[in-house]
């Protein structure tokens, strides 16, 4: 058993751990990043990054598809072909993690350690049954696995999550997907504009992260219109026949249905990687679920020299706010025991479907009950997305009655990537309504349907009464 010394510990290697790590090194401090599985972050791996290769691919056939509202015809059938399709997003993904794997081989050999960390004490660890680590602070960077539940692990093979699907050689000829949040419906679509035969079914209303009523709907009627998506469903059973998935499930309207698939894939959310950590072996206070409690500020678990970041803390499960998180972590594993609130960007978060899905600062379900007035656009209508074919969807804007702050949005439809970023600038510098309306707005473009709803919210904004003494003055 080898012994070792150092003041921070950092366990994983992901996005959030590198972070840690740059952080701890920059205040000066040693520092050893423990790492078991592979090297390079689940975004470039089997994230963010392949899965916007897979949506490039089903964007491309979708567009070549449906070419002929704008007058351009196709004499033949577009063909897909898979093989060609995978090829293209594992050799771009394999770049992706490259780029990663440069900058850990940068990291100086001794501050890294392979193998699988557990805690014996508040301040102690071993990695595997080869090192033990003395740290007096730790940082818990470990990430987060795909949830799978139990029901369904007699599938086998058969049954996949997003990770494997980076890893085929062809596309499969029939999918489902379990679950219509950001993973089920990005991959969702993309694997129905290339041509597999996918259903997607949801157990609740629940679609893409969005709370706001008319946003959801609007979005789910465009997607109802391309593939087949169903929410409030029950499944029956779930069995495996041979080299396919026989599941029989029940829709809202309480009709039952059986069908086979290739693959069932299960896009029900995402875990923290907590369970082989022993954390009951500190002094943390854990919950019913055997999990910490932590400062979302700070990022400290209690009292103890021990921090969250990333995904581990099962919070805000995005790369950017990973790196934040990590360097909040690193930053206050560093100073303490004088840990300070890290500053955190105004929340941001994007699905890149087609209508795209995106949320911005406060969302609709978190809105106080009065003093609240709203602003919307349905791009049925509006100029430029008519113009592209690109006019499914609807965005609400929220703001203060009374100062006109703006505080939030949420949205489907085109261009929402860069409109939401436009959006969550507004509400990191507290602008006002107003204010916003100020800004230039170009002719034509998407943007344009942004104004409308901003307009729509200035026209309710309870105008502020002059001071008594200004007025008796004039």
């Amino acid at each position: 058993m080898k012994n070792l010394n150092v003041d921070v510990a950092i366990i994983g290697a992901g996005t959030a751990g590198l972070t840690a790590y740059r952080a701890v090194k920059a205040a000066g401090l040693s520092a050893v990043m423990i790492e078991g599985g592979p090297y390079g972050t689940t975004c470039a791996r089997v994230g963010c990054m392949p899965s916007k290769l897979l949506i490039a691919a089903a964007e491309a056939a979708h567009s070549a598809a449906n070419t002929a509202p704008f007058g351009v015809h196709i004499d033949s059938p577009v063909r897909v072909n898979g093989v060609e399709v995978m090829d293209r997003v594992k050799r771009e993904r394999d770049r992706f993690v490259g780029f990663v794997l440069d900058s850990v081989d940068s990291i100086a050999v001794s501050d890294k350690i392979r193998g699988y960390a557990r805690f014996l004490s508040d301040t102690v660890l071993q990695v595997d049954e080869h090192t033990r680590i003395e740290a007096p602070r730790v940082v818990i960077a470990t990430g987060s696995t795909p949830v799978v539940p139990a029901r369904y692990e007699a599938l086998g093979d058969r049954l996949i999550v997003n990770d494997d699907v980076f890893y085929w050689d062809d596309l499969p000829r029939r999918v489902m997907v379990l679950g219509p949040g950001v993973i089920g419906l990005e991959l969702g679509q993309a694997l129905a504009r290339l041509g597999v035969q996918l259903r997607l079914l949801g157990r609740s209303a629940s679609l893409g992260g969005l709370s706001d009523p008319d946003v959801k709907a609007s979005a789910l009627a465009a997607f109802q219109a391309e593939f087949s998506l169903s929410l409030n469903t029950r499944i029956i059973s779930a069995t495996r026949e041979g080299n396919e998935v026989e599941v029989r499930w029940v829709d809202a309207d309480g009709r039952e249905a059986l069908e086979r698939f290739d693959y069932l894939l299960m896009a029900a959310g995402r875990r923290p990687n907590l369970d082989h950590l022993h954390l009951e072996n500190t002094s943390l206070a854990l919950d019913e679920k055997g999990l910490p409690h932590f400062d979302r500020k700070t990022l400290q678990l209690g009292t103890l020299p021990i921090f969250f970041a990333g995904d581990a803390d099962g919070e805000l499960l995005f790369l950017h706010e990973a790196a934040d998180e990590g360097r909040i972590a690193g930053e206050n594993a560093a100073r303490y025991p004088n840990v300070q609130p890290g500053q955190r960007r105004a929340p941001l978060s994007i699905v890149f479907t087609d209508p795209q899905i995106a949320q911005v600062g406060v969302h609709f379900k978190d809105l106080p009950t009065s003093g609240v007035v709203f602003g919307e656009i349905d791009f049925a209508g509006q100029g430029r997305s008519r113009v592209m074919l690109k006019n499914r969807g609807k965005l609400r804007v929220y703001a203060d009655q009374y100062d006109g702050r703006f505080l939030g949005a949420e949205m489907a439809g085109p261009s929402i990537e860069h409109i939401a970023h436009l959006l969550s600038w507004a509400v990191q510098q507290e602008l006002t309504v107003p204010t916003m309306l100020e800004m230039p707005f170009y002719h034509p473009v998407v943007e344009e349907g942004l104004r409308t709803a901003l307009r729509q919210a200035a026209n309710q904004l309870t105008p502020v009464q002059e001071p008594l003494q200004q007025v008796k003055s004039a």
